[in-house]
C-alpha cells in the first residue's frame, strides 16, 4: 500500500509487492502536488490525488460515519463487512465481488445472495470455491458488483463503471485505496461507497472509522 500524505489528509492506493521502487517512493517526499498528480505512476497519481481531495473535503463532512468497534482484526472484518454489505441495495441474485474478502462473502451466504468471487491472484475462497480471475467475463451472470478500491490502482475501474452505466446494475465500492475520489462517481454509475482512510481496521485494534455514501445521500454540504 502506497500513502502519501497531504497536509493532515493520508491518501492510498493499493500496490503489488514489487510494484514500486523506493527511488518513486522518495521522489515523492516534499513534491508539490500539483507534479504528483502528473507522475508516471498511476498508483502515485492515486494516492496523492485521494490525499488532496480528503483535505479539501474531509468525509466528515460528507457521509455517514460508522464506527468499527475495538477488537482484533477478524473481529473488526465482520463489522466493516455488515457495513459494507447494507450498502447493497435490495437481494441480488449473484453478486460480482471484485477483489476477494471472506468476512464480505459470509455476509452475502447469510443474507441468501449468490455470489460470483473474483481476485487477480485466482485461488478459492474459504469455503472452496472457485475465484474468478476476469471480472469483465463474469459481468453479464451477475446483476449487481461489490468490488474493492483496488480496482481503481489496478485499471480495472472503468470497465466496471461502463457497465454499470450502460445497465443500471448496483455497483458498490468499498475503498481503502481511493476513497476520497471514488464518493466524486456516486449517481454516474456508482451506487454506494464505503469509504475507509488511513489508518485502516486492521492496523489498529481500537475503534477505527469508515465512511459510507449512497446516491440516496449524495454529498453533504
Amino acid at each position: 500500500m502506497l500513502s502519501l500524505r497531504v497536509e493532515d489528509a493520508v491518501g492510498s492506493c493499493a500496490v503489488e509487492p514489487g510494484e514500486l521502487a523506493e527511488e518513486v517512493v522518495l521522489d515523492c517526499v516534499g513534491a508539490p502536488v500539483r507534479e504528483l498528480l502528473h507522475h508516471p505512476s498511476a498508483a502515485v497519481r492515486t494516492a496523492v490525488l485521494d490525499a488532496f481531495l480528503m483535505w479539501t473535503g474531509p468525509h466528515a463532512r460528507r457521509a455517514e460515519e460508522v464506527v468499527i468497534g475495538r477488537g482484533n482484526s477478524l473481529h473488526k472484518s465482520v463489522q466493516r463487512a455488515r457495513a459494507v454489505v447494507d450498502l447493497v441495495p435490495g437481494k441480488p441474485e449473484r453478486v460480482l465481488v471484485v477483489g476477494v474478502v471472506n468476512s464480505l462473502l459470509q455476509q452475502l451466504r447469510e443474507r441468501g445472495c449468490g455470489y460470483v468471487p473474483c481476485d487477480r491472484k485466482g485461488g478459492v475462497t474459504e469455503w472452496g470455491e472457485p475465484i474468478a480471475t476476469d471480472a469483465h467475463a463474469a459481468l453479464d451472470g451477475c446483476d449487481a458488483v461489490l468490488a474493492s478500491g483496488m480496482v481503481v490502482g489496478n485499471g480495472t475501474f472503468q470497465p466496471l463503471l461502463e457497465h454499470a452505466r450502460a445497465t443500471g446494475k448496483p455497483f458498490v465500492l468499498f475503498a481503502q485505496t481511493a476513497s476520497a475520489v471514488l464518493p466524486w462517481f456516486l449517481g454516474s454509475g456508482v451506487t454506494a461507497v464505503s469509504a475507509e482512510p488511513y489508518p485502516f481496521f486492521w492496523l489498529d485494534g481500537g475503534p477505527t472509522a469508515i465512511y459510507r455514501y449512497s446516491v440516496q445521500g449524495m454529498f453533504r454540504t
